[in-house]
């Protein structure tokens, strides 16, 4: 049986991501994510806003998808995520986007927000004959299942790793047990491909995390790179100064962007914890 049928069984009662709705999706039943049998994409194209190890000449193939699994108040892509941007279109025509990118001649296909459109995403890419790295790009809050399912079809896994504190979790993000699920979601992808593998300046295999660090908060990102201290083998790691308050922040009182000194608090830290740091330069040029 091939991956993706596997993964459309699992839509009759759906639990690809650890909400675990268990709705029909495939009669018409919706669960959070809001997406029901078929892909929903926003937008698509070269990308060069990414990590330069991404990018490279050409830019990073990227597709986002539409809705999500988590509902960040502080989203910065919220009219894509919370809001429902997007068209609905066939699996063929997603199989052709992933095509179309690929001859333009991209660096990798970068799936944003995959993780509630895996089987969509499984049986195009089943399709495809691949010439670049496959892209996850997620929000961490992930099943091992479904990421043990992805062997084979993805090379490069992008996870966020948001929250070391569960209970921020649950109040930002809407989910319970958030630090525990990514953990063994990021160990289950770091098992499945590996060391990092970089060839020219570009990724081509392996992990790369991206920790968001929150204004008032920085106990929460401690906590996050503690986390990634033990997983083996270790993923490159990108802590983030982006932070601007969006969609709902002010109401839970994310009403600033971070300050220097408090990046700097974390990349110490971080660093103290040896892990593997990228794009300090660019932060501290976006600060």
């Amino acid at each position: 049986m091939r991956k993706s049928d596997l993964l459309y069984q699992r839509l009759e009662k759906c639990d690809l991501c650890p909400r675990s709705c268990g709705v029909n999706r495939l009669k018409g039943e919706m669960g959070a994510c809001g997406v029901l049998d078929r892909p929903v994409v926003s937008s698509w194209g070269p990308h060069f806003g990414e990590e330069a190890i991404l990018v490279g000449r050409h830019g990073s193939g990227t597709v986002f998808f539409t809705s999500c699994n988590l509902k960040c108040v502080y989203c910065q892509n919220y009219e894509i995520s919370q809001l429902g941007l997007g068209k609905v279109i066939t699996v063929e025509r997603l199989g052709k986007i992933f095509f179309s990118l690929q001859e333009m001649g991209v660096e990798n296909l970068n799936l944003v927000t995959p993780t509630h459109q895996v089987p969509f995403i499984v049986r195009a890419l089943e399709k495809l004959e691949k010439t670049i790295p496959v892209v996850y790009n997620c929000g961490g809050y992930e099943s091992v299942e479904t990421i043990e399912l992805l062997e084979g079809f993805v090379d490069i896994y992008m996870p966020d790793f948001k929250y070391g504190d569960p209970e921020l979790g649950e109040r930002l993000s809407g989910v319970k047990n958030y630090p525990q699920i990514a953990f063994e979601a990021l160990k289950a992808m770091a098992k499945q491909v590996g060391e990092p593998v970089l060839e020219d300046g570009l990724m081509k295999k392996g992990v790369l995390v991206r920790h968001l660090v929150l204004p008032n908060f920085l106990e929460n990102s401690y906590r996050v790179i503690d986390f990634l201290a033990r997983i083996d083998p270790k993923p490159l790691v990108n802590i983030m100064a982006q932070f601007r308050p969006e969609y709902r922040a002010w109401e839970y009182g994310l009403n600033r962007v971070i300050t220097k000194d408090e990046f700097l608090k974390v990349w110490n830290y971080a660093r103290k914890k040896k892990l593997r740091l990228i794009e300090i330069e660019r932060w501290l040029r976006w600060l």
